[in-house]
């Protein structure tokens, strides 16, 4: 079995294809011209465009899935033998898989299909190792691969930009891919989110440099080699897989002598004082940071700052992001532009029209004066980072302005409720009501026994309006009632809370037009 994953035309075949990373990889996969398939229980728009650029998309987990590529060249071998037959001449393709067909089928007597042909199979730390496609991959002799490998060995291929941190990874990759495009270096760019920038979560482009957004829950980060290592901050976020944030540390370590320049914040404890990066980034003026910022202005509609250069004045910079933890964002972004040669005039010109990636902030819809906006945060930082921008709407005077802040939140995962209770507990306090969903598992066994009625009374001994509903149709239901105009509401988790965005917005839609014949008529 081959220790390295082969991009000279090898199929690849991904258990799991549907998920924000595999399928990211299976984009890049595709359009370098290597054939690709893969599986998923639950197709997904990332799944119909990936078949729309030609992945073999199947909407099942069977074994016979992995054997497609060898089921194809069977027919391709029989069909080559009939040609034969005719006299007519065998078209020889380019790949060296099929040059080995063509001589197969002139001197052997085999109907096999050669044993390369197998393809290489992609799997996910998701995937269960009873899975029927990873036995028969196994029982085959397929190459198995983790997402991680294949991520590492694009890495080697370019000169990479991987961006980690436990928060701000997926907006801070997107940042700099969103550079580098706008500023005519074409980069080739994977992301844990989808960005309207390229039109998705992956692009592939023809410049030297790969941006890559770089997961370190499951421990695989240790794995990757980068030109430029970025790490925005470092928390313990993943207590299904470390037990302490000294093994997350640790983990940052290696990932960080294995790049040839880290980028780091210094605004992080942790950062700054177990990492030592060689370029960093604060948000205070006085710190002795390689990039800084002062003169910052947070508003409703986004936020304006000056940057420094090693007390060197840039200039100014205008992020229509909200918060400063995407100002911080923002500064990882102009370090990298600057350490490849970037003009801090083109830098800036390109993060003012960066909109953000899906997700992210992302704001779904306004309907009856309510703005819904979605988010993936998860952590208890994340959350209160998240509402610290939402607050600023309510603050501000502008169009954009708020009356008051809903949360909607759907708890990640038993370990983390129950690792992060009292965090949990403390960080709602800029949303003026809240509301708990019921904890979406993400497949993992309740070892603790905690429930989302835990994470509300956690809430509720700090804040004054907290309510507890058990599903996500009841959550629904009470949105009937409680959002009200002028309201930001706010979705907030990991999960599958945003599939009810869409409902909620239609109610409130319904209600605004059903309202306008009586507002007319008062006017009247």
């Amino acid at each position: 079995m081959p220790n390295s994953v082969d991009f000279s035309g090898r199929p690849f075949h991904f258990i799991g294809i549907g998920g924000i990373g595999m399928s990211a990889l299976a984009h890049i996969l595709i359009k370098r011209g290597i054939p690709v398939s893969g599986s998923d229980i639950r197709l997904n728009h990332l799944t119909q465009h990936l078949k729309q650029l030609g992945v073999h998309i199947f909407c099942s987990q069977d074994a016979s899935n992995v054997e497609f590529f060898s089921r194809r060249e069977c027919e391709s071998v029989r069909t080559a033998r009939a040609t034969a037959a005719v006299g007519v001449a065998t078209p020889h393709s380019s790949s060296p898989d099929s040059r080995e067909t063509s001589r197969t089928v002139a001197g052997v007597e085999t109907s096999q299909p050669p044993k390369t042909l197998l393809p290489q199979v992609i799997c996910s730390t998701a995937i269960h190792p009873a899975n029927s496609e990873y036995r028969t991959a196994l029982d085959l002799g397929c190459p198995i691969f983790h997402r991680s490998d294949v991520l590492a060995a694009l890495i080697n291929d370019y000169q990479s930009i991987a961006v980690a941190g436990t928060h701000g990874k997926t907006t801070t990759s997107s940042l700099i891919g969103h550079v580098l495009l706008n500023t005519g270096i074409d980069p080739t760019i994977v992301v844990g989110g989808e960005v309207d920038s390229w039109g998705g979560n992956a692009c592939l482009g023809q410049g030297p440099y790969l941006v890559a957004e770089a997961d370190e829950s499951d421990g695989s980060l240790a794995k990757l080699s980068a030109y430029i290592g970025v790490v925005t901050n470092i928390e313990l976020d993943h207590p299904d897989h470390y037990d302490t944030l000294d093994e997350v540390v640790n983990t940052f370590r290696t990932f960080s002598e294995r790049c040839n320049t880290l980028v780091g914040c210094i605004d992080c404890e942790v950062v700054r004082d177990r990492m030592a990066p060689e370029i960093s980034y604060s948000l205070n003026p006085a710190a002795d940071a390689t990039y800084t910022a002062d003169q910052i202005v947070y508003g409703g509609d986004g936020t304006q700052a000056r940057i420094w250069e090693r007390g060197t004045l840039l200039g100014q910079l205008t992020l229509p992001l909200l918060g400063k933890h995407n100002l911080s964002n923002a500064l990882a972004a102009v370090a990298v532009g600057r350490l490849l040669g970037l003009e801090f005039e083109a830098i800036a010109a390109a993060i003012a029209t960066f909109e953000g990636a899906h997700r992210r902030f992302e704001c779904r819809g306004e309907h009856n004066d309510i703005l819904f906006v979605d988010d993936y945060a998860h952590h208890p930082s994340e959350i209160s980072a998240t509402l610290a921008a939402a607050r600023l709407q309510v603050q501000s005077s502008g169009e954009n302005s708020r009356q008051r802040v809903v949360a909607i939140f759907q708890p990640h995962r038993y370990s983390r409720a129950a690792a992060f209770l009292s965090e949990f507990g403390q960080c709602f306090g800029d949303a003026d009501e809240v509301v708990i969903s019921d904890i979406y598992s993400a497949g993992e066994p309740n070892l603790s026994g905690i429930s989302s009625q835990d994470v509300a009374e956690a809430i509720a001994a700090n804040h004054t309006s907290v309510h507890y509903q058990s599903s996500l149709q009841s959550v629904r239901t009470l949105l009937e009632s409680l959002l009200r105009p002028g309201d930001l509401a706010i979705f907030l988790g990991a999960g599958n809370l945003n599939q009810i965005i869409p409902e909620v917005m239609a109610f409130h839609q319904e209600r605004a037009d059903d309202s306008l014949p009586h507002r007319a008529f008062k006017a009247s």
